[in-house]
């Protein structure tokens, strides 16, 4: 297929598991990466529950997800990822963090491997230029969750060779994956138009035209949405969403993307939507209960 036979994941959170996921479903070898044992082995515990559920809905078999999960193997440290082909970063939406990442992880790496970035909003120009391997790096944006949904995203940086490209291309492909190739603008494709509808979707209940509930119904029932905005907000992580209208604001510079006021203000709450159990949805009881 390519000369991607191994991957490493940084981050073991939603998207770090779920490309873990995939990859050792299509038969790649995987390490995987985080701060903590902890993580890591929470990390582990949701590909193994995720790829039951697969079992259970005659997805795949038994006998794939115990030969997948036998392909990923925990690394408490970057050294782990001394002979992976691609290594792929699933951290937090910082670029701060991101670039600290880099600077440890580079001089672990074999001089011809390839790094990928997870990230959703940030400049890969940008990111590259905090590594040894410019050439050899790529954003490769995966949407979530990543075992059901088909697209990814390929942004190449003014530095990346057309080896990485294609390489990555073809590793995105062998995943069963769809790949849409952007241009390194802020937000890139899906979250360049689906962000600002989110935040949208949020002035709209800051100002008081609607509800939360009367938001969503809205969106889902009248332009036939499979979730409302502010149920996929909630979804996504709010302080991803945050993270990401920052980043088109201020690589923009236009106004239209300012983030929702309101938005700060759960974020600052710590109200981040479903990973913290409350965002416009309380999620802490039987049924998830509007907080607005």
């Amino acid at each position: 297929m390519t000369s991607i036979n191994k991957v490493g994941v940084i981050g073991a959170g939603q998207m770090g598991t779920g490309i873990a996921h995939v990859c050792a479903l299509a038969g790649l070898d995987v390490v995987l990466n985080d701060v903590s044992e902890d993580r890591i082995k929470a990390g582990l515990a949701t590909v193994n529950g995720n790829m039951a559920r697969q079992v259970r809905r005659n997805r795949i078999t038994e006998e794939q997800r115990q030969k997948a999960l036998a392909r990923i193997v925990p690394a408490k440290t970057f050294d782990g990822f001394g002979d992976c082909d691609l290594v792929i970063e699933a951290a937090t939406e910082k670029e701060d963090v991101k670039r600290k990442i880099y600077v440890q992880l580079c001089p672990t790496l074999r001089p011809d491997a390839m790094i990928g970035s997870n990230t959703s909003s940030i400049s890969i120009t940008r990111l590259a230029a905090a590594t040894d391997r410019p050439e050899r790096f790529i954003g490769i944006h995966f949407m979530n969750p990543v075992p059901v949904m088909e697209l990814v995203e390929l942004i190449r940086g003014i530095a990346t060779d057309d080896h990485t490209y294609e390489a990555t291309k073809a590793f995105c492909q062998h995943l069963g994956k769809t790949v849409a190739v952007s241009e390194d603008f802020p937000a890139f494709i899906v979250n360049r138009v689906l962000m600002p509808m989110i935040n949208e979707a949020i002035y709209t209940l800051y100002e008081g035209v609607g509800n939360v509930e009367a938001i969503d119904i809205a969106m889902r029932l009248g332009a036939n949405h499979p979730m409302g905005p502010l149920q996929l907000a909630d979804f996504i992580g709010l302080d991803t969403c945050l993270s990401v209208m920052q980043v088109l604001h201020e690589g923009l510079a236009d106004s239209k993307y300012r983030p929702c006021p309101l938005l700060v203000k759960y974020v600052e709450a710590g109200w981040l939507g479903r990973k913290t159990q409350r965002g416009f949805y309380d999620y802490r009881g039987e049924k998830p209960v509007p907080t607005r």
